[in-house]
């Protein structure tokens, strides 16, 4: 049989234009020979369509847009549609459509519902109870959404254990019992870096040990938080990929089941920096595309996470689209602002000094009156060192109003995690692009854009070797460097990956790397104490396993346990 797997790019609510797009990208499947097409999961309505689910008239338009799209597919080949639609308890169904001979044939619904990380499936949905075969020309095509297939194997969180549904039907084993020779799985899996080759080894260990032909369709492109990299794949029953799509773009994968011979896997060499990177990029090309804002306006101070946030943004918006502002102070080094004109000149982005000294001094004259007046410490510390960052924030908000830009927030993870951010201030924008990115990572990209600037879109290396190899500080104060106040890097990242990706106890950090007490407690605690701050930070690309967000839900106030 000749499948196509439609790797599609949907907008969430864009109901009209998503079932466009899959009539226009179905239909040129079907000129070309395909006798099944397969589409994403919930592409009809975007995924992940949260809360529209239970808005007023939501569901309902979705049941009417399905019914318009099944009623213009006039071929006798299916078309397997993605859609939200009317459970008979009154509940929603996720659900895979079955569009033939223009009419809705066969309706199925997911069985296995993920609520667990990014997942909430069981507040909107029921789950369904009975496996579905189709018939396509005399074969059996089981059908299959997401989690159906991946029962949770591709998790990658630690503490989870497994097991999470244990006692569960497995619904690729009741596919093939009823008779299922290909099972068509609709897919809306986002990306994390330590994941693809996870779901790319369940998909060969299901089509391997059932005997079955697994295609999986899998959703390209970003919506909020989150980003889907495509890779559709089909493998054999002997469990070998017979065709791969390609990651992070638009594809339609054609493939004859019969006889195909094994395909080149396009994740095979890539390194997990250009993974990121590409997976950055589409993110912040989508956000933008998606919500019809075309410029952003951003901080460039001379160092690594601004540098490296510039580059991503210039590659998804192009450089005509973003502004970088460098806004010294005293303590700024020559070299800071030197450096930012490089970068901006290297990538061809617009670059507008705006020094903030005069502003500076008189804020702080104005709150150091304050402070006396509230018999408050006079020595500078924290308070003042802030003020800094809020103007440069001010600024740029600024700009981003007037220009109708979005401003683009450029903390890492490592910062982010113990509060070395200040609120309102570097914190400040519509979208955190580097916040699920840990500094030792931050610096990898900046070397992998570097030493691969053709494959990263550029004609030359875009980030100034001073940037990247001069020690990392935040010049809020005279020959402050970062170490002044966290440990180095390498330490403080592998902290915060086990205790925040993995979700390890600090005992265990302890043991495991043999590091100092006193430092792991303290990096643990300040992760804690700093949740407040998580909580006002912009909306963050997620690329990791366990991101600032909707995945991780930790309370604000907590004590010591």
């Amino acid at each position: 049989m000749r499948l196509a797997l439609l790797q599609c790019n949907t907008t969430v609510g864009a109901l009209g234009a998503n079932a466009a797009l899959l009539l226009e990208r179905g239909g040129a499947a079907v000129a070309e020979g395909a006798r099944l097409v397969v589409g994403p999961e919930l592409a009809l309505s975007g995924y992940p369509p949260r809360d529209l689910l239970v808005q007023e008239g939501f569901l309902e338009a979705c049941r009417d847009a399905c019914e318009r799209l099944a009623a213009s597919w006039t071929s006798e080949v299916p078309l397997l549609v993605g859609t939200p639609w009317p459970a008979p308890s009154g509940r929603v169904w996720n659900a895979l459509v079955v569009c033939r001979a223009g009419v809705v044939e066969t309706v199925y619904a997911k069985r296995l519902l993920p609520t667990y990380d990014v997942f909430d499936e069981e507040r909107y949905f029921e789950a369904g109870v009975v496996p579905t075969v189709i018939d396509v020309d005399g074969v059996g095509v089981g059908l299959a959404i997401c989690e159906d297939l991946w029962r949770g194997d591709d998790i990658v969180d630690a503490s989870d254990g497994g097991g999470r549904y244990a006692g569960r039907p497995e619904p690729i084993a009741e596919l093939v019992r009823a008779g299922a020779q290909i099972v068509a799985c609709a897919s809306a899996s986002p990306f994390t870096h330590d994941k693809l080759r996870a779901q790319r080894a369940i998909v060969a260990k299901n089509a391997k040990a059932h005997g079955v032909i697994v295609a999986s369709a899998n959703l390209v492109g970003a919506s909020d938080d989150l980003v889907f990299p495509g890779g559709s794949e089909v493998c054999n029953t002997e469990g070998e990929p017979i065709a791969c799509a390609p990651l992070f773009a638009e594809d339609t994968l054609h493939v004859e089941t019969e006889g195909a011979p094994r395909a080149a896997d396009p994740l095979a060499g890539t390194p997990r920096e250009e993974l990121i990177y590409r997976a950055l990029v589409l993110g912040v090309r989508d956000y933008f595309g998606k919500t019809g804002v075309r410029r952003c306006v951003l901080g460039v101070s001379g160092g690594i996470d601004s540098a490296v946030v510039c580059a991503i943004a210039a590659r998804a918006l192009g450089a005509s689209n973003v502004i970088g502002l460098a806004m010294p102070s005293r303590h700024s080094s020559g070299h800071s602002v030197e450096d930012a004109r490089e970068l901006c000149a290297r990538l061809g982005v617009a670059y507008r000094l705006v020094p903030i000294g005069s502003m500076h001094g008189a804020v702080e004259a104005d709150v150091a009156g304050l402070f006396t007046s509230l018999d408050l410490p006079a020595a500078s510390g924290v308070a003042e060192e802030n003020v800094q960052s809020r103007l440069r924030g001010l600024v740029v908000m600024a700009v981003a109003n007037k220009a109708g830009a979005i401003a683009l927030a450029t903390g890492n993870k490592s910062e982010l995690s113990v509060g070395y951010c200040t609120l309102y201030g570097d914190m400040n924008g519509g979208l955190a692009v580097i916040s699920d990115v840990l500094k030792q990572d931050v610096y990898a990209l900046s070397r992998w854009i570097n030493d691969h600037h053709e494959e990263a879109g550029f004609d030359g290396p875009p980030i100034p070797e001073n940037t990247i190899t001069k020690p990392p500080s935040a010049e809020l104060a005279p020959g402050q460097l970062d170490s002044d106040s966290l440990p180095p890097y390498e330490v403080l990242d592998e902290i915060l990956h086990r205790y925040v990706e993995q979700r390890q106890h600090p005992d265990r950090i302890l043991e495991e790397t043999g590091f100092d007490e006193a430092v792991v407690r303290r990096i643990t605690r300040l992760t804690d104490l700093n949740e407040h701050k998580r909580h006002q930070m912009p909306l963050g690309l997620k690329v990791s396993s366990i991101a600032f967000g909707r995945g991780r839900r930790r309370p604000l106030v907590q004590g010591s346990w």
